[in-house]
């Protein structure tokens, strides 16, 4: 039999057992952060923050409501676990240091598929200079559930909350938004025209850009160290993962202000317009529902406006108000219009 027919290897976790199952999918995991005094082995994680705040934030993936297996590989569920925790820690303008890592699995994953997203993990821990430090794993009755929490440090005088913006704040966007959306609508169409035909094979070629966007998103690293040098500390920072209106209205909600939006300010990849309109939807409606795309939404000072206008990948998109002025989004017509928030909810059932 030619090797290539041979049947991957399985084995199963409760050959490992708990404690050996995680010693084995976290045993190519260094410490690199000075503040990591003690990570996997103990009962607990031991981290030294200094005169740094503490930063923790926790999100949770579900099969099913959050991923679908039929289209995303392990490694890029790992990693894109990973990446939805990092990019809450940016948004509060500070570092990511540490991860722990939960997982609930069923009889139907075997140690190898674990394997691959404990790789995808890796490669985030790699590419953001972060310690695997903690987790729990356990059994689960169907599906797989991820849980990752990211520890980090900020200063106090630099940390960026939701509740900061003023009147007369500038709204910015980093990157653009709206394309993790259209790829989720890509790889949701090829698995339907699979299911009604087993035979045929998706057609995903030309769309490496927004599929990657849904798949493998990254955090915006980058603009943390952008505001460092331009000596910047936003009002306000959300990031942007249920859509620009959903992520705009906490800011307003929490800050007790208004927004005006413009729709020329918010930033669109070409490759999402054009598979937007090809899908019959209106881009800036992606744009502003999608949800996804891990860039960040910040609020500056007036004064602080020319400090960022050089700064790559960041686009100027409206202006605070005040609250009585409500939020809304001027259209390149220059019609002002009610915005609401339509973003993506996980207790929704058009969304399961």
């Amino acid at each position: 039999m030619a090797e290539q027919d041979k049947a991957p290897k399985r084995t199963d976790v409760n050959t490992l057992g708990e404690f050996g199952l995680i010693e084995h999918l976290t045993k190519s995991f260094p410490l690199r952060n000075p503040s990591s005094l003690k990570g996997i082995g103990d009962d607990a994680a031991v981290i030294d923050n200094g005169r740094f705040k503490t930063v923790l934030s926790t999100d949770m993936l579900v099969e099913g409501i959050h991923f679908d297996l039929m289209y995303t590989p392990l490694k890029h569920l790992g990693y894109k676990a990973v990446i939805v925790n990092l990019s809450d820690i940016y948004a509060m303008n500070a570092r990511p240091t540490q991860i722990t890592v939960s997982m609930a699995l069923s009889n139907r994953f075997s140690v190898e598929a674990l394997e691959e997203i404990y790789e995808g993990i890796r490669t985030a821990c790699d590419l953001y200079k972060v310690d695997l430090v903690g987790g729990d794993t356990t059994s689960s009755p169907r599906g797989l559930i991820l849980s990752v929490t990211a520890v980090g440090q900020g200063e106090a005088d630099k940390l960026a909350y939701r509740d900061g913006a003023k009147v007369g704040d500038v709204i910015c966007i980093t990157g653009n938004v709206g394309a993790a959306y259209l790829g989720l609508q890509i790889l949701e169409r090829e698995k339907q025209l699979y299911l009604d035909n087993p035979g045929v094979q998706p057609k995903l070629e030309g769309h490496d850009y927004l599929i990657e966007r849904q798949l493998k998103p990254e955090a915006r690293r980058d603009m943390i160290d952008h505001f460092a040098k331009a000596e910047i500390v936003p009002t306000a920072m959300i990031d942007i993962s249920d859509g620009v209106a959903s992520e705009l209205f906490h800011i307003c909600k929490s800050s007790k202000v208004g927004a005006l939006l413009e729709e020329s300010g918010v930033p669109i990849h070409p490759d999402a317009e054009y598979q937007a309109i090809s899908f019959n939807l209106d881009p800036i409606t992606c744009a502003l529902s999608g949800g996804e795309d891990y860039e960040l939404l910040f609020t500056i000072r007036p004064e602080d406006v020319d400090k960022v206008k050089y700064l790559p990948d960041l686009y100027i998109a409206g202006e605070i108000v005040p609250a009585e002025d409500g939020v809304m989004l001027n259209s390149k017509g220059g019609k002002l219009h009610p915005l609401t928030a339509q973003g993506w909810s996980p207790f929704n059932p058009k969304n399961n």
